[in-house]
């Protein structure tokens, strides 16, 4: 009876736990009411549940996108070393899971034993003689057992390491999203990149023909004795210069296209897309309320679940401070024969606790706390960081969405005039009121501003798929699996309070509260 009360005493002890209870701190400043950038009068241009939060990419209405980007979990070779180190993490968790149920190990063998040389007889039989050459006695000897080995959790030790490495796991987890969204978002930008060169390919290309029957007209006026040579020349340097960004533009498509084909899974030589254009309209998405940000991005769910991580590693080593316990056991049989191996008679046995702690270690455990404290507080810090980069990549896709929507506006009227004075410029050129250095400059501003309005629409898409990436896509931190059930461990996610840094006990238990804002 005394030492079933013991066993039971060392159970009840198993409910400890040493070390800090997780509580999750604040970002380094509060969120504010609205974003800095939002817009007063921004409005988006279409609904905001017309699509769905999954593929978020479907909202730019482009078959060719929905079918590149939808490969990405199919066979980005990057998405699927985030995925293996997830299910490494999880092993990880069922591997210390163990560590909280006993051991039981088995053991056996067969001996034969005796006196004088050994030599082969019929049958495989080993018969023994002396060294006249009589035969002498042997004996067989079979032995079997088992032992048993439980280190009781007094301290919680295996427990936290187990808390450690399932918010690890959860961390992971929440990188392997950060990836999935990451290497959609390339896609996408790649993507429009690629339909923009198209864009200025065929802008190249009508310059070309539109320099050559300059060169052609200039070359009419010098054999008709009205221009110079001078004015060929010039022709001829616009020509040639159309015809170097024609094939420069190429060499970019090529490269567009080689990293779209790697974000896929595929090698270049595999992939090849023909020419098309990009999406005729560029959808605007309201960024919702920041409060709601800590919520939608999985890098910072990930900077999160570490910093949870790195606190249950403190409790781990402040276990180390006190006595291991364990319960060991073991039970042997030995005999000469295998019909009696088995009986209580040939049992030898051992049953009974163990405790082994360390009296002196010269300051090493200390340094593994104070090691540990300083993880998690590098934790901390990169979490803070993580948020506040978040704010500041929201920030900036707004205002480039909101402000290049009017940039555009400008410069189509910029395109529009441009165009006018060359045309205006080749006429006067050819009744002769003006030098052809005039057509030179018109010509030139209006391939520039063309450049220009491309380049302010690809803007306008990378913006778009930028604040799309940078609010988190479709992701939610209920997307991250759950914690590993512990016994005697609350390892539900408490919801950072953003006044202060310290929490009542009520307010620790209350559940995160969920904004109901939609994306689009």
């Amino acid at each position: 009876m005394r030492r079933m009360a013991a066993l039971l005493c060392l159970a009840s002890l198993a409910g400890c736990l040493v070390g800090p209870d997780y509580e999750r701190p604040p970002p380094a400043s509060p969120p504010t009411a609205e974003f800095k950038e939002g817009g007063v009068d921004f409005r988006p241009a279409m609904p905001r549940d017309a699509v769905d939060r999954g593929p978020w990419w479907q909202i730019y209405g482009d078959p060719t996108l929905d079918r590149l980007a939808a490969q990405v979990d199919i066979s980005n070779q990057t998405l699927k070393a985030s995925e293996a180190a997830y299910r490494q993490a999880r092993a990880f968790v069922r591997q210390d899971q163990s560590g909280l149920y006993p051991t039981i190990t088995a053991t056996g063998s067969t001996q034969q034993t005796g006196t004088g040389a050994l030599r082969g007889g019929g049958g495989g039989a080993i018969i023994t003689t002396n060294q006249a050459g009589n035969v002498t006695s042997s004996a067989s000897q079979y032995s079997g057992g088992g032992a048993l080995s439980w280190e009781i959790d007094v301290w919680g030790s295996i427990r936290r390491t187990i808390e450690a490495d399932s918010a690890a796991a959860q961390a992971s987890a929440g990188d392997l999203a950060t990836a999935r969204l990451s290497a959609q978002a390339d896609v996408a930008i790649n993507y429009f990149s690629l339909r923009v060169s198209d864009q200025r390919t065929r802008l190249y290309q009508e310059t070309v023909a539109a320099y050559a029957r300059s060169l052609q007209i200039v070359q009419n006026q010098v054999d008709a004795g009205i221009a110079s040579r001078v004015d060929l020349t010039q022709a001829q340097t616009l020509y040639q210069q159309a015809r170097s960004l024609l094939v420069a533009e190429g060499i970019q498509r090529a490269l567009f296209e080689h990293a779209i084909a790697v974000l896929i899974g595929k090698t270049p030589a595999e992939f090849n897309l023909d020419p098309g254009t990009p999406p005729q309209n560029v959808p605007t998405v309201d960024a919702g309320i920041p409060s709601a940000l800590l919520e939608r991005r999985p890098d910072i769910a990930s900077a999160e679940r570490l910093m949870a991580s790195a606190n249950a590693r403190i409790g781990v080593a402040q276990a180390a401070y006190y006595p291991n316990i364990s319960l060991g056991g073991a039970i042997t049989f030995l005999s000469g024969g295998l019909g009696t191996l088995f009986q209580l008679g040939s049992s030898v046995w051992s049953l009974g606790p163990q405790l082994a702690a360390t009296l002196i270690d010269g300051g090493a455990r200390a340094a593994q706390v104070e090691g540990a404290r300083a993880g998690y507080d590098n934790t901390v810090a990169t979490y803070r960081q993580t948020v506040l980069t978040a704010f500041q990549q929201v920030e900036d896709a707004l205002v480039q969405q909101r402000l290049l929507v009017q940039q555009e506006q400008v410069q189509r009227a910029a395109v529009a005039a441009a165009r006018e004075a060359e045309r205006l410029s080749l006429n006067q050129y050819r009744i002769g009121t003006i030098p052809y250095t005039t057509v030179v400059q018109t010509q030139t501003s209006a391939l520039q501003a063309e450049q220009t309005l491309l380049n302010i629409r690809l803007n306008r898409l990378i913006a778009s798929a930028n604040l799309v990436k940078a609010l988190g896509g479709g992701w939610r931190e209920t997307d991250l699996p759950p914690p590993t059930p512990i016994g005697g461990l609350d390892q539900t996610p408490k919801p950072a309070t953003p006044q202060s840094s310290s929490t009542t006990p009520a307010a620790r238990s209350a559940p995160a509260t969920k904004a109901w804002w939609k994306l689009w």
